[in-house]
């Protein structure tokens, strides 16, 4: 996992934690739970909403991880400065890595699907999420196996960018 603090944000966004799932195995339930959590009401609501508070981003369209940190500061930035298109800061790294303004295309791409295999989980926080408790909290909800950064390059589907990108291999 790599996590970061960014001194140039507010303290309340000023942590990203970025941790890479390989061999998912609950995307479908993951996908289906973090919709759930968004209608949900009351105390269990805001539980709910705290346990799936990540950006889950397929890693598949990912291209580096120079790709997914652009889309986290955009959003980071986007969201200090009042800016959100959408409703949280995880949701807007989704946002931000599509190309155009459709957030439902942009979920859709690089959002979990039920076919997802290999997932980032990004947690965008204040200071008060240490390292471990936000590795704990991933690995709860995430079924898969953690894995290197560096093993994106691998995990990378090239034919899905360019499709996503409209441009031709080479």
């Amino acid at each position: 996992m790599l996590s970061s603090h960014y001194k140039f944000f507010p303290p309340e966004l000023s942590h990203v934690h970025i941790a890479l799932f390989t061999n998912v195995q609950n995307a479908p339930e993951l996908r289906s739970r973090l919709i759930k959590a968004s209608t949900m009401e009351g105390e269990e609501g805001e539980k709910e909403r705290e346990a799936v508070n990540f950006a889950f981003v397929d890693a598949a369209p990912i291209t580096s991880l120079l790709h997914l940190q652009t889309a986290i500061q955009q959003a980071t930035l986007a969201s200090t400065d009042g800016a959100l298109r959408t409703k949280t800061v995880h949701s807007e790294i989704l946002w931000a890595l599509n190309s155009s303004n459709n957030i439902s295309e942009s979920i859709k791409r690089f959002g979990v699907s039920d076919s997802s295999k290999s997932l980032f989980a990004v947690r965008v926080s204040g200071p008060e999420h240490f390292v471990d408790d936000v590795l704990a909290s991933m690995k709860a909800v995430v079924q898969g196996e953690e894995i290197p950064l560096e093993a994106l390059s691998e995990i990378t589907d090239w034919p899905l960018v360019c499709k996503f990108r409209t441009t031709q291999p080479l």
